[in-house]
């Protein structure tokens, strides 16, 4: 059996265009073929999750199964009783697949989780949010069938964007008339395109041809950077890298939502210029957006009024600075157990903190100049404090260190 990896060769576009073209009919004359939106999301499971990934498959029917229990048991649970030790061991129960995941090469170095599969942190994520609404009311009713479209909705199953299950209903039920689909099909078309100059062109030029030729000089010259701490190299390597983070995963995000615009569901963008941000908390509701602010709105806000309810902390200057050491962290570790992760997550945590000190100081003294120049200056710093913390991110500096031994 194929498999293939989403968005990742130009095969895969054209048994998306095949597969999705009677859907696309019939959302045109406002219908939407549900028996046939399931097939076809099935075959296309198959093929993401088939042939050498069959051991993924089986990961992703097991968890599946394993979160209809969690979230289903939840809410059958919650219309009886709402205590709130219930819904932390739900929350506990529903991330422990992701946990078990992400600790497992920490402990054996070099081997992965047999219950791991591509995309098992974003199907967290939905099943988490779930948990969450249902707590607060917002989602009054657990529909199974609809929760298993939203967990496998394919487009998005490896890397997202995340999307929010009532926005994800609305949409699926509420069939777009002619002429906003018509508008959804010209987007899509335009991510398409955009999606093939970034993550084929750009991507491919600064992650391939670019990124291993920076790299290996600055391994050769590592010597020079620990006796002097300064390696043009190395700088060289942290913008190329930067381009190529941005590249790649902001091309995979636009083939995503293109995908998901041509079956009716107006999935959520991910990236908005994140390079133009003027400071860090701007870059924040800029890059990876869906993931910036599923973390806002489950972690940061709810710590932040968990310390003000239990009034943990006195000053509340401190609260949200405590709530964006813990959310940053959190983000950390779930991009892996490494230092170099867990770091990157503390220095946006810090960067996000001087900048609200920032923020304040230029509140108490209006008369600090505002124009082109300080935005241009603002972007700048911006851009390279960023471009510094993926450095961090990419784990190079590990290698180097590594290297040097």
């Amino acid at each position: 059996m194929i498999n293939l990896q989403p968005y990742g060769n130009p095969m895969y576009f054209v048994y998306l265009l095949v597969g999705l073209l009677p859907l696309m009919i019939g959302l045109y004359f406002g219908k939407r073929f549900v028996v046939y939106q399931t097939i076809i999301s099935a075959i296309f499971l198959l093929l993401i999750f088939g042939g050498s990934k069959w051991q993924q498959g089986l990961a992703l029917i097991g968890y599946i199964v394993y979160q209809f229990i969690v979230v289903g048991g939840y809410a059958v649970y919650k219309r009886r009783a709402n205590q709130t030790w219930v819904f932390v061991c739900t929350v506990i129960l529903s991330i422990i697949p992701l946990v078990i995941v992400k600790i497992t090469p920490a402990i054996q170095v070099g081997r992965q989780s047999l219950i791991g599969f591509l995309g098992i942190s974003y199907l967290t994520f939905k099943s988490v949010q779930m948990v969450m609404e249902m707590r607060d009311g917002t989602i009054k009713k657990f529909d199974p069938i609809m929760f298993a479209r939203f967990l496998l909705f394919f487009p998005t199953i490896s890397s997202g964007p995340i999307d929010r299950y009532r926005r994800f209903q609305h949409d699926y039920i509420q069939i777009p008339d002619r002429k906003h689909y018509l508008q959804m099909l010209d987007k899509a078309v335009h991510y398409i395109f955009l999606g093939f100059l970034y993550k084929f062109i750009l991507s491919y030029l600064f992650g391939t041809m670019m990124l291993p030729k920076i790299a290996h000089i600055a391994i050769m010259h590592r010597e020079a950077f620990f006796h002097t701490g300064i390696s043009l190299a190395l700088v060289g390597y942290m913008y190329t890298y930067s381009m190529y983070l941005f590249f790649d995963f902001a091309g995979y995000s636009l083939f995503a939502v293109a995908a998901s615009y041509l079956m009716g569901i107006e999935t959520p963008m991910n990236f908005n210029q994140p390079f133009k941000a003027h400071n860090i908390k701007d870059f924040w509701n800029r890059w990876h957006m869906t993931l910036s602010f599923w973390f806002r709105d489950f972690i940061f806000m709810r710590l932040t009024f968990f310390i003000m309810k239990h009034r943990l902390i006195k000053n509340r200057k401190r609260i949200p600075q405590v709530a964006y050491l813990a959310n940053f962290l959190i983000m950390g570790f779930w991009h892996g157990v490494t230092w170099y992760y867990i770091v990157y997550g503390l220095f946006h945590a810090g960067a996000i903190i001087i900048n609200d000190y920032w923020l304040g100081f230029k509140k108490k003294h209006r008369q600090l100049p505002h124009n082109r120049l300080t935005e241009g200056i603002a972007i700048f710093i911006t851009f390279n404090v960023v471009c510094f913390s993926f450095l961090i991110f990419s784990g190079f500096l590990n290698t180097l260190w590594f290297s040097a031994r």
